[in-house]
């Protein structure tokens, strides 16, 4: 007998739900048997379920690619392996989730997927990994700046490697003390602004900014958190580059950019699009990042104004929100290929004590503009569960084009 076996964690229904999503995406047959954690494949390619699958671990006794792949991790968590956990940015996706999305939706290598709301860069990662084509598109310069990290700092480890003595030492050449806090920092900014090689620079610049978080939620020194987290994150981009080796990955091309969902600079059609919306309405993006935003030398005022969901208050906020997502999946259905998938996961929020209908809204809106609702899979959420308690994957599929 042929069998699938998933992996320890899988313990939710939504994961039991993908997995057996993406073997359908993947073109297998099966079923299940009387092991909870164990499937029959009754028909299906080995080794292409092997490179792609998301919650096996085992399939017909051989260890899959992301079993593999999750073990070069740094944190205990299996959704922080490769560069992953780079930035303690809220709100992230779940990088296993995507990767069963992306097989659901039937993107196969050299494909194109979409997130125009890119948030950390998960997506453009885990399609990176599949060989996927990605662009990423955010509208926060935070955004484009981690994700740009996590996926282009394997091609200039050598470069990144080769100044890594001379940024701790810079970093650790002023005072700690608190007088002497702003010029250790505007020292390591001047070192940082003459790197050459923006890959190389961006690398320090998301090294700094965590150090930055780190003394503003967790109180810690800056200089002694920027040379930990310097090392820490070379260890995920060398550990990067040997998994590219050593579970031979063919990385897909991803292109990250600033952009607006509502007015995608898009010329081109894509295969699929992957995405989740600001959860603004619970979560303050601006204010949660409002560190990292001002060491970037931004103005918090001008891009509160810019972002979905946080401008505006009581009913007008609701208003501007749901205009702002209208205008968004607006773009979405026009860049999608025909009889492609868009893929949306979204949460109803409470905003002062009332529960926000979003997840009603965007099926509703999407509907009307033409997307047909293919799936609803409810997914618990944590770390916002004072405002909301479950998201719901939403998977459209654009139609034919009718001559």
């Amino acid at each position: 007998m042929r069998e699938l076996e998933l992996m320890d964690k899988v313990q939710f229904i939504y994961e039991s739900v993908l997995a057996k999503l993406e073997l359908e995406g993947l073109s297998a047959k099966f079923e299940t048997t009387n092991s909870m954690r164990k499937f029959k494949l009754l028909e299906g390619d080995e080794e292409l379920l092997k490179r792609r699958v998301a919650y096996f671990k085992r399939i017909n006794g051989e260890i899959t690619d992301y079993e593999k792949l999750v073990q070069f991790n740094q944190t205990r968590s299996i959704n922080q392996y490769l560069t992953h956990w780079i930035y303690p940015y809220k709100g992230k996706f779940h990088p296993q989730m995507i990767r069963a999305l992306l097989n659901f939706i039937g993107l196969k290598e050299g494909d194109t997927v979409l997130d125009p709301f890119m948030g950390s860069g998960t997506t453009a990662v885990e399609a990176q990994v599949l060989g996927i084509n990605c662009i990423g598109i955010d509208i926060s310069p935070l955004c484009v700046l981690q994700s740009k990290v996590k996926t282009e700092s394997v091609d200039v480890l050598d470069q990144i490697e080769e100044l890594r003595d001379e940024a701790i030492k810079t970093n650790n050449s002023s005072e700690t003390t608190l007088v002497g806090f702003d010029k250790s920092v505007m020292g390591l900014q001047k070192f940082i602004d003459t790197i050459t090689n923006e890959q190389v620079r961006n690398f320090y610049k998301v090294a700094k900014l965590i150090a930055h978080s780190d003394k503003s939620r967790r109180n810690k020194i800056f200089n002694q958190s920027f040379s930990l987290n310097v090392d820490k994150m070379l260890i995920s981009v060398r550990n990067f580059k040997n998994a590219i080796k050593e579970v031979n990955l063919k990385l897909g091309k991803v292109d990250i950019k600033k952009g607006d969902s509502r007015n995608l600079n898009l010329n081109k059609e894509v295969d699929g699009i992957v995405t989740s919306p600001p959860y603004s309405i619970a979560l303050d993006y601006v204010k949660n990042d409002a560190h990292a935003l001002k060491a970037l030398g931004l103005d918090i005022n001008k891009i509160r104004d810019e972002f979905i969901g946080v401008r505006g208050t009581g009913a007008k906020r609701i208003e501007l929100y749901n205009q702002d997502m209208a205008k968004s999946i607006d773009e979405m259905f026009r860049v999608l290929k025909p009889r492609k998938f868009c893929v949306i996961v979204i949460g109803d929020a409470s905003y002062f004590g009332e529960r926000i209908k979003t997840v009603d809204f965007t099926i509703k809106y999407a509907e009307k503009v033409g997307f047909k609702l293919i799936k609803n899979i409810d997914k618990i959420i944590f770390g916002l569960y004072n405002v909301m308690q479950k998201e719901n994957i939403l998977v459209f599929q654009k139609p034919e084009v009718r001559k």
